[in-house]
């Protein structure tokens, strides 16, 4: 775990989960069509389909304090008193119905806990496999065998601990397990050992691919010799294999939210793959590293409200007992788990294929899950973060509620259902990780049936027909073939009402751009949409468009009140960026459901609607406000209470088909003007503002021409809270000007990604003394979801360019607060003796479906990963000038952990061959090269179509 990423054969050529696959019913024998892909339905799987989490244990030789002896490894294992079943025992305080154990892990020094007949690394005379693998048959926990391909450890505490003589002598012949080949060799005797030995294993979790295992159909054997075993592959999907596992993902907001960072589409089995101690290695290094216990739990439940499992790590010392924080998480879970376990067990993620209601972000700061029974009948909406008032409102997804009960306290709770809301009142027993509430309904309702509905599409991939998107199936999707804007139109065969679509988007990407693995990521999630009905299908009339977030789960898109019989989205762009060529204008839809009306339950009230205020204008009937009624006029809520005297967010929920204004008095002070966007007259959309509340009862009064639907008040979000946008800055990578440059020329992008407005927006650079800037501020009054703020301007130093860190700077207001965000352009003298230099990651370079990834000692602290492997993998220096024709010397910049080649080719020439090897991944290397350029630009490609290259830090010419 934690290492470099190695491309194979495989992923290569099936890296992209072709659609259908092997359903259970086919494995049955009760007929289905058979896939040419993987088999996401099989009943070996049944098992960890049931489950919720697993138990992940990195174990070994240099597990602290680190041994360079087996045997002494094995005799204090064994003396500190090691056994199974507090292992076992510990998997069950977690709810985890697996372990999987990694001792042959390429860092913890290949050990094998089990006598093996094998030579060539370390092997116990103990079976601690076979003990445990008893101990948790009798338990009901599984246990699955990690393996591993990578021999490039070998050496790393300085002594070797793959033995290449004593394997080659079994053999006979020579191997040399330092090699890639020569391991693959060795590791693939060790899956035929272990199969033979014990049936009673659940499988191999495998840390990557080996040309090796490919060319001897080792998988395919694994799947004849042991048809119920389940094989599991680290970071990639592969095929033949049963599950994906994602690892370590980090960066989302919330930080728990790990479904965010996944890319594989449900049925197929997917990990969440994730330390529980938050800092430290995988394995115990001595210390004992703190558990999170917000951030633990709350991946917990988002990955069962997503229908991934948790494959938790902890850090078991050398006689195997868990460290006092880690085994103080375990006892807490024991006790946490069972009182909401119908909520997680026998469940499955709501908002996706199974059903169920809309998961993210709710109102006042909530956030969570939702988790279904089959059918959909019985859901539970899991609150993870709670919001700031005392109740839970989210998209009902259509469902009819029928009752909603706190699973932790039996209490019933009041609740309201209108406009497409399910609105939870009163809550006031929150759980500090998750509250959990218990909700009935009598099924979905008030969509079209499938069946009635036909779609087209103005562009699709041939296998991927527009059809897909209204069959019922989510195992069979639409897809755009790389083409956008897209038109889908869905035809409802008569003239029909209409008052919402429900969009599930096929969940192969994350949320938004990341880099992992060395490879970029983005989200391929529509962003700006237009929505068009039509009675013939030539006329049309445009009757929403807008922005969708980038979230997992079901979109809705709500149209107002419509008689049509054509229905037209137009897919103007998705989230996606050109950095991520596999996800970039990339579009796949499983589902588009049309709704002709809103479940309703009005009989509790939601607090401040307009309706129930003091208004002095008609009310009007509007079927997606909450209440079904707005008032359009005047109104004045004269009982908005709070508990504190203080800034309050007040949102207003308004609705208009023209861009407008509204006047809001609070109390006497003096009215404060809300811009409101057009949009439509029976859709209300939110705007907040903060306004200053008393203790006690306020007045709020509204006027203006907008029809007012309800308003909510919150307290302030912290005041920390920065709303999530995305900064792109080129160039981006050290700028090394030479002698006779000065300027640099600066772009730059604001993009807000959250659906809650910023306000007196501006985007500039901010030069140090010694530098002049050409360009005014990029400037706008507000930044909504989606939108983009984008400048450019020039650069010049005054002077000589000395070492210069410049700042480009995003500044706004959200909710009265000023707040900014930063990307930094870094300008660098070009030394002497070079006439080019260039970063590898620098923004004018191609780079194939390689990607960026830290480097704290490389030059920029970046570098890009993940080169060679495919024809893909590369990255292309253009531009790279000569004064004149000739033979240069080439400066390759690199990391690189062990034996790897750059071929390299200058304007298309022949390749020529760069052998480089080295020790960390961490430890920059500069090698050189003759090479020659014609007077003027130049292109230079370095890559290796067949193996993986070197990490790349930059390049110079001198």
């Amino acid at each position: 775990m934690g290492r470099r990423l190695q491309r194979s054969t495989r992923f290569r050529t099936g890296r992209r989960l072709i659609c259908a696959v092997l359903s259970f019913l086919l494995v049955m024998g009760l007929g289905a069509v058979p896939s040419a892909s993987a088999e996401v339905n099989n009943p070996r799987q049944e098992w960890l389909r049931a489950a919720t989490a697993g138990l992940f244990l990195h174990w070994g030789m240099f597990t602290a304090p680190r041994h360079l002896d087996c045997a002494q490894w094995e005799r204090d294992v064994t003396g500190g008193g090691w056994t199974p079943d507090y292992w076992v025992d510990e998997a069950r305080k977690l709810g985890a119905s697996y372990i999987v154990l990694a001792t042959f892990h390429s860092r913890l020094g290949y050990a094998r806990p089990w006598p093996s007949d094998i030579p060539g690394s370390c092997r116990t005379e103990r079976d601690f496999l076979g003990e445990l693998v008893k101990a948790g048959n009798a338990k009901n926990v599984k246990i699955i065998l990690y393996m591993t391909d990578d021999p490039q450890w070998h050496s790393e505490l300085g002594k070797q601990t793959l033995d290449s003589a004593a394997y080659s002598a079994y053999k006979g012949q020579q191997v040399d397990l330092t090699t890639r080949r020569g391991f693959g060799m060795f590791s693939y005797d060790l899956f035929f050992e272990v199969m033979q030995r014990y049936e009673g294993l659940a499988g191999f979790w495998i840390d990557n691919d080996n040309e090796y295992w490919e060319e001897n159909k080792l998988y395919e054997q694994i799947r004849e010799r042991r048809p119920s075993w389940l094989l599991s592959n680290n970071n990639e999907d592969t095929p033949i294999m049963d599950t994906v596992s994602n690892e370590q993902k980090t960066g989302m907001t919330p930080a728990y939210d790990y479904p965010q960072a996944a890319w594989t589409p449900m049925p197929r089995l997917v990990e969440a793959d994730y330390k529980l101690p938050t800092t430290g290695d995988w394995w115990y290094d001595g210390g004992d590293h703190a558990v999170d216990f917000r951030l633990s739990t709350g991946r917990y439940i988002t990955n069962a409200g997503s229908s991934m499992k948790s494959l938790m790590a902890e850090t078991p010392m050398v006689n195997g007992k868990f460290p006092p924080g880690q085994e103080s998480f375990n006892n807490f879970m024991a006790g946490w788990v069972p009182p909401i376990r119908e909520s997680l067990y026998g469940t499955e993620g709501g908002g996706y294929m199974y059903g169920g209601m809309q998961p993210g972000f709710w109102n006042d700061g909530a956030h969570g899950v939702v988790t279904v029974k089959p059918g959909g009948r019985t859901q539970y909406v899991h609150v993870v973060t709670k919001p700031t008032t005392d109740m839970v409102r989210l998209r009902d997804n259509g469902y009819w509620i029928t009752r909603v009960t706190d699973i932790r306290t039996g209490k019933r709770l009041n609740f309201n259902q209108s406009g497409g809301y399910l609105t939870i009142l009163g809550v006031t027993d929150w759980d500090t990780y998750d509250t959990v509430f218990k909700v009935d309904t009598l099924g979905q309702q008030l969509y079209y049936d499938q069946s009635t509905v036909s779609a087209t599409a103005s562009s699709s991939k041939p296998g991927f027909p527009a059809e897909n998107l209204a069959d019922g199936n989510f195992e069979t999707n639409w897809d755009s073939n790389a083409q956008l804007p897209v038109s889908v139109t869905l035809d409802l065969k008569q003239r029909k009402p209409a008052t919402y679509l429900a969009v599930n988007q096929r969940e192969w990407s994350p949320t938004y751009a990341r880099v992992s693995f060395g490879r970029p990521e983005d989200s391929a999630r529509i962003k700006d949409y237009r929505v068009s009905v039509s009675d013939d299908g030539v006329r049309w009339r445009q009757v929403r468009a807008g922005a969708m977030p980038s979230a997992r789960g079901t979109q809705f898109i709500d149209i107002g009140e419509q008689q049509a019989r054509y229905i037209k989205l137009d897919v103007l762009n998705t989230w996606s960026g050109p950095q991520a060529p596999r996800f970039f204008n990339e579009l796949q839809i499983d589902e588009i459901k049309v709704a002709h009306g809103f479940p309703l339950y009005p009989w509790a009230q939601v607090p401040l609607e307009a309706e129930r205020a003091s208004h002095n204008g008609g009310l009007d009937v509007c079927q997606a406000c909450s209440g079904t009624l707005q008032v359009k006029g005047g109104v004045t809520f004269r009982d908005v209470t709070v508990p504190t005297a203080g800034d309050y967010r007040l949102e207003l929920n308004t609705t208009s088909a023209e861009a407008t204004s509204v006047a809001v008095r609070v109390n006497d002070a003096p009215p404060i003007n809300v811009a409101i966007p057009a949009d439509r007259p029976d859709v209300p959309i939110p705007t907040a503002i903060p306004v200053s509340l008393r203790a006690g009862s306020n007045t709020v009064a509204i006027s203006g021409k907008a029809g007012i639907d309800r308003i909510a008040v919150a307290p302030l979000p912290p005041a920390s809270y920065v709303p999530t946008t995305t900064m792109t800055v080129n160039p981006h990578g050290i700028q090394w000007l030479g002698p006779d440059q000065r300027s640099v020329q600066v772009t730059a992008d604001l993009r807000l990604d959250v659906d809650s407005p910023i306000q007196t927006v501006k985007l500039a650079p901010v030069v140090p003394a010694g530098w002049t800037l050409q360009g005014d501020p990029a400037t706008t009054q507000t930044l909504r979801l989606g939108q983009i703020l984008s400048g450019t301007w020039a650069l010049t130093s005054n002077q000589a360019v000395a070492p210069s860190t410049i700042p480009v700077t995003a500044s706004f207001q959200v909710l009265g607060r000023a707040k900014q965000v930063t990307t930094n352009v870094q300008v660098r003298p070009r030394p002497a003796d070079r006439i080019f230099m260039r970063e590898a990651e620098d923004s004018r370079n191609k780079f194939g479906s390689t990607g960026l990834t830290s480097c704290g000692p490389c030059s920029g602290g970046e570098k890009v990963r993940n080169i060679g492997g495919a024809t893909d993998a590369f990255v292309q220096f253009d531009n790279v000038p000569a004064a004149a024709a000739g033979q240069y010397t080439l400066f390759v910049d690199y990391t690189v952990n062990g034996p790897r080649s750059y071929f390299i080719s200058v304007n298309g020439g022949p390749p020529v061959e760069l052998a480089l090897d080295g020790q960390g991944n961490n430890t920059p290397y500069t090698a050189t090269i003759p090479i020659t350029l014609k007077a003027g630009d130049n292109s230079i490609k370095l890559f290796n179509d067949r193996l993986g290259a070197p990490d790349l830090d930059r390049i110079s010419i001198g």
